[in-house]
């Protein structure tokens, strides 16, 4: 198989290149080049002619061609759909903020995890993303719209720690201070709760900010909607969550999707007040958005007040999700591998 340049580390680019007869400087020469916008071999002018016909027939660039484009009339949000190399497809949106302009990825062709509020998930999973066809969404957001992503949130179509490898590798190659140089304290990662990959992150030594996707105070609510519920409970995801923050001395955020009349009473905030209470976290309360499979409802406003004032009386931080791109379906839940507009 050929390898693939950019789901390499300059040291595996440098040992590739010493294989076929180069100079180990070389591997730097091509990390650079990719994120520099070389999109074909022949794009890397600095390297002798005879090695690119070499490199050519042992690796090769991946691509993300932009299908589809899509700019909110509200906030700006653009939703992008890739096209893969295999014909497959995955979306992203980018999102300006005060702070920097943030990147919410995909890294799976669908999902397996079965929420229910979630579109990503309908199709079931075709397959995983490499660590190339994740930065590709950013590299083709910036190269078309030309501004820099400084923040990246795993919280697209697919479950980051279903696909623990490449992503690890990933968050890796892209806070190479050489390549794209994003902070990993700038990238939130996150999962409705594989227990066993949890403990496993805690040991990567990566400052990455976990988000839990939790959406219910309880396990009999939790299994109404999310299936992974069925395999771990509550009690065995928080266990989780407090040696993470023991080992990492970092916040977790529990994500919270309030669905009318499902968990947004003000006695099912008091349950996750007492259920949180204590740790080192944070809540973010997302209204529940619409997709064509679910009749699930938002919250309204005064359920969603009382629910964020009650969570608070634990002395536990609480925001509510703002909602972008909402008249192009770009939000938290919406992001799905085909029917775009839908």
């Amino acid at each position: 198989m050929k390898a693939d340049l950019l789901s390499m580390f300059p040291e595996e680019l440098s040992e590739l290149c010493i294989e076929l007869g180069q100079p180990k400087y070389r591997g730097m020469q091509i990390f650079e080049g990719l994120y520099k916008g070389a999109r074909d071999i022949n794009d890397f002018t600095a390297l002798p002619k005879a090695f690119r016909e070499r490199l050519e027939e042992n690796a090769f660039i991946p691509c993300a061609r932009i299908k589809r484009k899509l700019v909110s009339a509200i906030d700006g949000t653009v939703k992008y759909l890739y096209e893969l190399h295999d014909g497959e497809t995955v979306e992203s949106v980018f999102m300006r903020y005060h702070h920097g302009n943030t990147m919410c990825i995909s890294t799976q062709v669908g999902c397996r995890m079965g929420c229910a509020f979630c579109a990503s998930t309908k199709a079931g999973l075709v397959r995983s993303l490499y660590p190339s066809e994740m930065l590709l969404q950013i590299l083709e957001c910036e190269r078309d719209l030309g501004e820099r992503v400084s923040n990246i949130v795993l919280m697209g179509m697919g479950e980051p720690l279903d696909n623990y490898d490449n992503v690890m590798k990933f968050l890796r190659l892209v806070n190479h201070e050489r390549g794209l140089n994003i902070g990993l304290r700038h990238i939130s990662l996150s999962t409705c709760g594989l227990v066993d990959k949890i403990d496993k992150l805690a040991d990567e030594g990566l400052p990455v900010t976990l988000s839990i996707s939790l959406h219910a105070p309880n396990d009999e609510i939790r299994r109404q909607t999310m299936p992974i519920a069925n395999k771990w409970s509550i009690e065995q995801l928080l266990g989780a969550c407090r040696r993470y923050t023991d080992k990492t001395g970092r916040r977790i955020s529990f994500e919270y999707a309030l669905i009318s009349g499902v968990n947004d009473s003000k006695e099912q905030a008091h349950e996750l007040g007492r259920l949180l209470s204590g740790m080192l976290c944070h809540v973010n309360l997302i209204p529940v958005n619409p997709i064509k499979e679910k009749n699930f409802k938002r919250s309204e406003k005064n359920a969603i007040k009382v629910f964020t004032e009650t969570v608070e009386t634990y002395k536990i931080n609480v925001t509510v999700r703002r909602r972008l791109g909402a008249d192009i379906n770009a939000s938290c839940g919406q992001l799905r591998q085909a029917d775009s507009e839908n």
